[in-house]
């Protein structure tokens, strides 16, 4: 529940009950409703709870919600033996631990015994989504993608790790840390100037204070004795018995090694001033966003203290409407294109099938840059290298938004299709999706017709579109035989299952079915 990732749904829950008293009835009401919606999974569940949640992934929104029956059984048999300051024992506890980090940041404030409060900057992570109840079926879809990285960069520009919520020694901000610690290796001539490793971040989620100086003296140290391939047992011994002078708690190395480095990554990319090189390596500066960076530092270097839990919150809430108002460098086509060309040649054709085929089947990718895209970025990502890397004369022109390195940050946005095709004379729009059943029919294909119609007038009107889904909907089927009818064929629409369409790559000559 402490993922960034998921606030935006957490968020549009908890506005719902904004403006109430909370005690501890109203906060077990919450997680009911976060339990009804897929959020909030308990253990203990009925096969038809299982049914429904079996195609959305835990801590999301599920495709189906559940009945008032099934929320009921879910609370009655799984008893929480949870326990925070000011609530209850169990669910009343539970509310507290789901939405602590939502406080942390800034985006929504609680305490027993008075409103719930959404803040500005909550409201904008909640605009990020527009959801619609039909029935008993969810349909979710990011309409702003925009919005979730301008909000995360308010918040980690400012959050600290030692703050009134969270009691911990690190008296730092990660975000600041990191872009001080990297540009000064950058400006170090002995080195190659593509930011920090993988394998020394470690050394900056555990450092105590803010002084990136000392830390980069320490990871030059690390380099002029272990270039950039120190051994894991090194890291860990200097994170626990250097920094944290030995007498800490327990860690478990691969933790320090691998999931601590990747949840660090996936937050610092949110807010859009982060990027991979080196096959995910390095991490580094996204130089699209230099101007951000620079007044990021420029304001929030230094930072004040707090003891007081409502202050801290209203410093981190303020929006700065000047983060707001700087805009990223613009990628054009052209180098849209050129950089997703670096990537087809990083990734063999076999490596694209095995990645977008553990895609379909809703299996994590080992991969340390694939890994950490979610989902649905990651489709529209690996079908634009697939296409290119079967079809290399097809111009291929993704609409998700990139850093320097071309690597998705979000999807496309609501306005316009996932990836845009040429071949010749004639245009191929793309549409990719995770979802399925019902939902599939009743979100994705009126929109599709609406944006091949917006392509062909851009474009030629010679055009078509192909659909890609892990499973393509019996009703979807029939939505799109009638579209074509209806338009005397004028609004072609291809539905493939994932699989089915790296077959047709790998068979055909030409995207566009001449």
């Amino acid at each position: 529940m402490r993922n960034p990732a998921r606030l935006k749904q957490m968020l549009f829950i908890l506005d719902k009950f904004e403006g109430r008293i909370l005690d501890d009835n109203l906060a077990v009401a919450i997680v009911a409703e976060c339990i009804r919606y897929g959020i909030y999974r308990p253990m203990k569940q009925l096969p038809s709870i299982k049914e429904k949640w079996r195609t959305s992934t835990p801590g999301t929104f599920s495709k189906e919600l559940l009945s008032a029956q099934e929320v009921d059984y879910l609370i009655c048999n799984n008893p929480q033996e949870h326990k925070e300051a000011g609530f209850a024992r169990g669910y009343p506890s539970r509310f507290a631990t789901i939405f602590d980090l939502c406080k942390e940041l800034g985006l929504a404030y609680y305490t027993p015994g008075a409103p719930i409060e959404i803040s500005q900057l909550g409201r904008h992570l909640i605009d990020v989504l527009s959801v619609q109840e039909n029935g008993d079926m969810l349909i979710v879809e990011e309409v702003q993608p925009a919005y979730e990285a301008e909000v995360f960069l308010q918040a980690f520009a400012k959050s600290q790790r030692k703050n009134p919520f969270v009691r911990v020694l690190n008296d730092n901000v990660p975000l600041i840390l990191l872009l001080e610690t990297i540009k000064l290796l950058n400006a170090d001539s002995e080195f190659n100037g593509v930011g920090i490793s993988r394998k020394e971040l470690p050394l900056l989620i555990f450092w105590k204070d803010n002084n990136a100086a000392a830390l980069y003296r320490r990871i030059k140290l690390l380099r002029e004795k272990y270039r950039y391939n120190p051994s894991d047992e090194t890291i860990i011994d200097i994170c626990i018995n250097e920094i944290m002078g030995g007498d800490y708690k327990k860690f478990d190395e691969k933790s320090i090694m691998r999931d601590y480095v990747d949840e660090f990554i996936r937050k610092m990319r949110m807010t859009g001033l982060i990027s991979l090189r080196g096959a995910g390596r390095f991490i580094d500066i996204n130089h699209n966003e230099d101007e951000k960076v620079e007044y990021v530092l420029g304001h929030y270097s230094t930072y004040p203290s707090f003891t007081d839990e409502r202050e801290y919150f209203d410093y981190m809430s303020a929006i700065d409407s000047n983060l707001f108002a700087i805009r990223a460098v613009e990628v054009s086509d052209t180098k849209s294109e050129e950089l997703l060309n670096n990537w087809v040649a990083e990734y063999s054709w076999e490596t694209i099938k095995h990645e977008i085929t553990i895609l379909s089947r809703r299996r994590s990718s080992a991969d340390d840059v694939l890994r950490i895209l979610a989902a649905p970025v990651r489709l529209e990502f690996l079908t634009a290298l697939a296409i290119k890397s079967r079809l290399p004369h097809v111009r291929v022109i993704p609409n998700y938004s990139v850093d320097d390195t071309g690597l998705p940050t979000s999807t496309a946005g609501g306005g316009a299709g996932d990836i845009e095709c040429i071949e010749l004379t004639k245009g191929i729009l793309v549409e990719v999706t995770m979802a399925e059943g019902r939902t599939q029919t009743m979100m994705e294909i009126w929109p599709i017709e609406r944006h091949l119609n917006v392509f062909k007038e851009k474009y030629t009107s010679d055009s078509e579109c192909i659909f890609v889904a892990p499973s393509i909907y019996p009703d979807s089927r029939r939505q799109i035989d009638w579209i074509a009818a209806d338009t005397n064929g004028e609004d072609r629409i291809r539905p493939y299952k994932i699989d089915e369409f790296i077959d047709f790559l790998e068979t055909s000559e030409h995207l566009y079915a001449l």
